[in-house]
């Protein structure tokens, strides 16, 4: 049975076990003679070109290698966010594939956080037949058909001469009159079905 071909990281059995690709040279540091099969990276500018060092040198090279030594706060930080997007170019979701908040809305909601929303947010009335809307008793949106049985019920409860000549039912009903007048003007004819 043929055996399968091991991945590097699958080679390495020991921790610090001597790196397959060593060149078998001696490690580079002057008057050592033991073999140099663990590498090193020569600078963070540089990390594919590396020292090959033996055990003991590389050992003392790791613990005072620092990635981060001479930079700024500044840079630090820099190098950290372009780290975590495997130095490519990135952007918010949705905003380079047109996905938007739609798709930001299904995620959130998937995983249960976040601002999702079941049902879209109502469609709010036009601010100049919102105090029709009030008088009426009525919530927007509202049919024509709607807004017409509600002003035939008030208009029955609140005329005067269900009331008796009373002076602020008939006060109360031409306000209910104004009312119906602004809001059928802000509703869509209604066509009839097959015409």
């Amino acid at each position: 049975m043929p055996t399968p071909p091991f991945s590097r990281s699958t080679r390495r059995v020991r921790a610090f076990a001597p790196d397959p690709d060593a060149p078998g040279r001696e490690c580079d540091i002057p008057d050592c003679h033991k073999a140099g099969d663990y590498r090193a990276p020569k600078s963070r500018d540089h990390l594919r070109d590396y020292y090959w060092f033996c055990l003991d040198h590389v050992r003392a090279y790791n613990s005072g290698w620092d990635y981060y030594k001479g930079m700024s706060p500044g840079e630090i930080e820099a190098n950290l966010r372009s780290d975590t997007g495997w130095q490519r170019p990135t952007w918010p979701l949705g905003r380079n594939g047109g996905i938007g908040e739609a798709l930001e809305a299904e995620l959130a909601a998937f995983a249960g956080i976040g601002r999702a929303r079941a049902t879209p947010e109502p469609e709010r009335a036009p601010p100049e037949i919102r105090e029709a809307l009030a008088v009426l008793g009525l919530d927007w949106p509202v049919s024509r058909d709607a807004a017409r049985s509600r002003y035939k019920e008030l208009a029955k409860r609140h005329h005067p001469d269900a009331n008796g000549g009373d002076k602020q039912s008939e006060e109360r009903l031409k306000t209910i009159n104004l009312a119906y007048a602004a809001l059928r003007g802000h509703l869509p004819v209604e066509v009839p079905a097959g015409a």
